[in-house]
């Protein structure tokens, strides 16, 4: 949620928020609800431009101006990592030794390159935009771990089934049909409402309308013949708004149900994340065209698609391996 809200006053729309133990209110300039909306958060931001070059002051304000963005959840957690070497430092005078001293600390915390990747990366993104607003002189150059290759654990058939059959709870055998069915990440289909489900037209809706923060991979996708009968079972069973349930609430998370299904299927290496990129790998290998996969993984492009996925196509390079042929006879 934005710390800040918008208010009538006097006949039109103003900028309510608290700074410094003091309420401030400033108005929007408009009478017209959805102008007030795309107003507020440039306001805001501008209203709380950071005071100082230090990243701690940096990355608040770039939090400020990105009001809404599904990524500063994550960010909240990265910045905790950077935040004893590089909070006080400022921001156009990290050097390559802060970001080797960095990555050589968390290794020796044991935590893997990706991570540190990731939080090198999101400081490297608040100065480039600290520099593009002119708070800083320059963006220094943030030297970061390379990014390890993606994981390319994706399950067989057999596992699924395996899988599904050894899922001791309804929720967590509902959960991996929908992970598999849509290729949807986890946080999609925990986050499912019924009123996404439309059975008449065999299609569910993983993009929350009325969810003003910017979600990746969130797309419209077809319901397969055993996902309808698996969420008309549901449906039935139904105690809440939720898909995925468990005891008349909503369901959170589902690793340890998946992690159990997996320990009882003897299938190793089981994590949400697998099953969208098992979905990804079987249409692929079905011969689906790569714009079909990318719209239904919610890609923007089908560039990455391609990258990660066209090797499992029969048909990837096969013009050009034509062109190879020798002639024997």
């Amino acid at each position: 949620m934005p710390d800040w809200k918008i208010q009538r006053y006097r006949g039109k729309f103003a900028l309510v928020f608290e700074a410094n133990g003091k309420r401030q209110r400033h108005t929007l300039g408009t009478s017209d609800a959805r102008e007030a909306e795309q107003f507020a958060p440039s306001l805001y931001a501008e209203l709380n431009r950071p005071l100082g070059k230090s990243v701690r002051a940096l990355w608040k304000g770039f939090e400020d101006a990105r009001q809404g963005r599904a990524v500063l959840e994550t960010m909240k957690h990265t910045y905790k990592a950077l935040d004893s070497r590089f909070g006080d430092m400022e921001g156009d005078c990290i050097t390559l030794a802060d970001c080797r001293a960095h990555t050589q600390a968390r290794r020796k915390a044991g935590i893997k390159d990706g991570t540190i990747h990731t939080e090198l990366g999101h400081l490297r993104m608040v100065l480039l935009w600290a520099e593009g607003e002119k708070l800083i002189s320059a963006a220094p150059r943030i030297e970061r771990p390379s990014k390890p290759a993606p994981k390319d654990r994706h399950l067989s058939r057999s596992e699924a089934v395996r899988l599904i059959r050894s899922a001791k709870a309804d929720h967590v055998r509902t959960a991996i049909h929908l992970l598999l069915g849509t290729g949807a990440r986890v946080s999609a289909i925990l986050e499912l409402t019924w009123e996404r489900v439309d059975f008449q037209r065999r299609q569910i809706h993983l993009r929350d309308p009325d969810d003003k923060v910017r979600r990746k991979g969130r797309a419209v996708v077809p319901m397969t013949d055993t996902l309808f009968v698996v969420l008309k079972q549901a449906r039935a069973a139904a105690m809440t708004d939720h898909v995925i349930e468990w005891a008349g609430k909503r369901v959170r998370t589902i690793k340890r149900g998946i992690s159990s299904a997996a320990r009882a299927a003897n299938v190793e290496a089981v994590t949400p994340h697998v099953f969208r990129h098992t979905a990804a790998v079987w249409m692929a290998e079905g011969g689906t065209p790569m714009s079909e996969i990318a719209q239904y993984l919610g890609h923007s492009n089908t560039s990455m698609t391609e990258r990660v996925y066209a090797r499992y196509s029969p048909q990837h390079l096969r013009g050009a391996a034509s062109n190879l042929e020798l002639e024997l006879t």
